[in-house]
């Protein structure tokens, strides 16, 4: 996997695994006895229900644990001016002649819908380290590239309302 998170992606990922382990791993055992004790196993859905819901909960925490185990650790290096890691960045794209705004985040963060875009996308990519007034070719694949120029930045150290992506 080899993912880049920071340390802040990784606080809340043992976060999680903690709360699933204390807190979610006691409800779903507790509802696989409750369903187990209603009798019939063959008919009975509850049971099915909430053994889906506990090999769920570990899956996630398996999960986790991996990406932790796996992550390379990012440290951002840009200054001030320019485009690093929680940034707000407002986009011109010189090909559509429309402005976009995007923040930059890890790729276990990432939600585009929302804005969000990853470090290690396309775009993301051609943005870190860049400035103000920067025109930037985004090298999508071999046969398309467009270029975009950065009109605005916002620099957050705060990302404690991203949440991490859960699959």
């Amino acid at each position: 996997m080899n993912d880049r998170l920071t340390r802040s992606d990784i606080q809340k990922m043992m976060d999680e695994i903690e709360h699933r382990k204390q807190v979610v791993r006691k409800e779903a055992i507790e509802a696989v006895k409750e369903a187990k004790a209603q009798g019939d196993l063959s008919e009975n859905f509850e049971y099915y229900a909430a053994k889906r819901f506990r090999n769920q909960n570990e899956s996630r925490i398996r999960y986790l644990e991996r990406m932790i185990k796996t992550a390379e650790v990012f440290e951002d290096t840009s200054s001030e001016d320019e485009v690093g890691m929680n940034t707000t960045v407002e986009v011109y794209f010189e090909e559509d002649d429309e402005v976009e705004t995007y923040r930059i985040v890890t790729t276990i963060r990432e939600n585009s819908l929302q804005g969000l875009i990853s470090v290690e996308s396309p775009i993301g990519k051609a943005l870190y380290g860049k400035k103000v007034g920067d025109r930037v070719k985004v090298t999508v694949n071999e046969s398309y590239e467009y270029y975009v120029q950065i009109r605005a930045i916002t620099k957050t150290e705060d990302d404690s309302d991203d949440k991490i992506r859960s699959f």
